[in-house]
């Protein structure tokens, strides 16, 4: 058995310092979805694969927006197990302002401790992270006792039909039936009262895309129409915008939120636990002083609901339109449906029977949450305690989804786990699809070192 991760990536090591110039050529190549056209990242991994000796399988919908399926096979004499899956996506969220950027956001830029620029975390940096333990595996000849498929997918950001999705519904035999899936988010330091969390992602939120359309009567401009579609629409946002909608707990949102509060004193866990009543948790929680933790813990508990786009069926500026619509950008707690979501926004609009507005579900995705009881949860814990004896792992929920939603259709138990190494300066969260997104290369290099220490144990034991 390997015991230290060290046999594998030692610190300073030549195959650390290539990983930090994987992820720079991944980061300058600009995979934004939409558009997508995520076949460049691929060539690139494709290379380093057969590089090092393993031949993976590429397949998709389209030449534009392939995944990529790479295997280490376990030998028959020492196969005890299903596989593990490594999945990472390949493509990125557009930058909406570059000029807001310090560095530029395609430059893979090393700069001040950091590599900077879309993609960094999320999520190339993990793309790295894998192939990187994934050919040391390989390389080093370690015995292990199941199947380890590197999974590099597409349009993970655009609601994974290309990718994650489609590899489960038309490729399942190259995922081999996993029992475990690495996947993002999770792993990463947060600091809190003076110590140091690392959350490990074992549910998360699924996805309600809907349209509301609002109808008037068309007019000329001219004349003063005090309900029109457009009117109507507008209300109908700012009343959703302003809306908290009714709280539903589960037991990861719980879990979560005490991993955090039982340091604290009595009194402020006594607080806390006011949070999971449908009666006080909405008071409780704008007590939380730091904006980004406060909607981040009201994410978890509630269904939400964000208008994104507005579109009228006018064409002319002289002319009133008989029909407005907004996007809106639903979140669904586990165990919620679009149609209980749309109910939640009736009751905001005061439009319970539909007279104003109507509703179309666009997409429509299950929440998903996974056991902690099992020998991988165990296993990333005890990694944990080796390499930060003062951290402390505590169970997560995130507020959106991930490609684990899909590989949960196979039957896999999926952890958001990408060990991340941060100081207090760096916030992770507000690195995913913000402005000057950036991994610290110490912090990454850990995170390499750590991943292949889980899976140098996880895999012989």
């Amino acid at each position: 058995m390997i015991a230290d991760s060290e046999n594998l990536c030692e610190p300073g090591s030549a195959d650390l310092q290539k990983a930090t110039a994987l992820l720079q050529s991944l980061i300058r190549i600009d995979s934004s979805n939409p558009p997508g056209n995520e076949s460049a990242v691929l060539d690139v991994l494709l290379w380093e694969l057969q590089s090092a000796g393993i031949t993976p399988e590429v397949v998709g919908a389209r030449n534009d927006r392939p995944n990529l399926v790479a295997k280490i096979a376990a030998k028959p004499e020492n196969r005890t197990a299903a596989p593990l899956i490594l999945s990472c996506h390949m493509d990125v969220v557009p930058v909406m302002d570059p000029g807001a950027w310090k560095y530029p956001p395609f430059s893979g830029e090393e700069a001040e401790g950091c590599i900077w620029g879309r993609g960094a975390i999320d999520m190339k940096g993990f793309a790295v992270m894998a192939l990187t333990s994934l050919v040391l595996l390989h390389r080093k000849h370690i015995p292990i006792n199941r199947d380890v498929i590197f999974v590099a997918v597409s349009d993970e950001e655009a609601g994974m039909d290309y990718g994650s999705k489609w590899l489960v519904e038309n490729r399942p035999d190259l995922l081999g039936g996993p029992e475990f899936v690495i996947n993002e988010v999770g792993g990463f330091t947060i600091h809190r009262s003076g110590r140091r969390f690392y959350p490990v992602q074992v549910a998360e939120k699924g996805a309600a895309w809907l349209r509301m359309t609002a109808r008037g009567k068309p007019g000329h401009s001219s004349m003063a129409i005090r309900e029109t579609s457009l009117s109507l629409i507008a209300d109908g946002v700012a009343k959703i915008s302003r809306a908290t909608l009714p709280w539903h707990v589960t037991e990861p949102a719980v879990n979560f939120i005490e991993g955090f509060s039982q340091f604290e004193s009595k009194a402020a866990q006594k607080v806390s636990k006011l949070m999971f009543s449908k009666s006080t948790g909405s008071s409780v929680v704008k007590l939380i002083p730091d904006p980004g933790q406060r909607a981040s813990v009201e994410a978890i508990l509630r269904n939400t609901a964000t208008p994104t786009r507005i579109q009228t069926s006018g064409n002319a500026i002289n002319v009133v339109p008989n029909e407005a619509t907004v996007d809106i950008d639903g979140r669904l707690i586990p165990g919620m449906t679009a149609e209980i979501l749309i109910k939640e926004l009736r009751r905001v609009l005061g439009d319970k029977k539909g007279k104003v507005y109507s509703f179309e579900v666009l997409r429509e995705t299950a929440g998903a949450i996974f056991p902690t009881d099992t020998s991988l949860y165990r296993a990333i814990e005890e990694v944990m305690m080796d390499v930060d004896p003062d951290g402390i792992v505590i169970p997560s929920m995130i507020p959106g989804f991930t490609d684990s939603q899909n590989y949960a259709k196979l039957g896999a138990t999926c952890y958001g786990f990408y060990p991340l190494k941060l100081e207090e300066d760096i916030n992770f969260a507000a690195m995913f699809h913000g402005d000057n997104e950036r991994i610290p290369v110490a912090g990454f290099h850990w995170g390499i070192q750590t991943l292949t220490r889980l899976l140098s144990r996880f895999l012989v034991s």
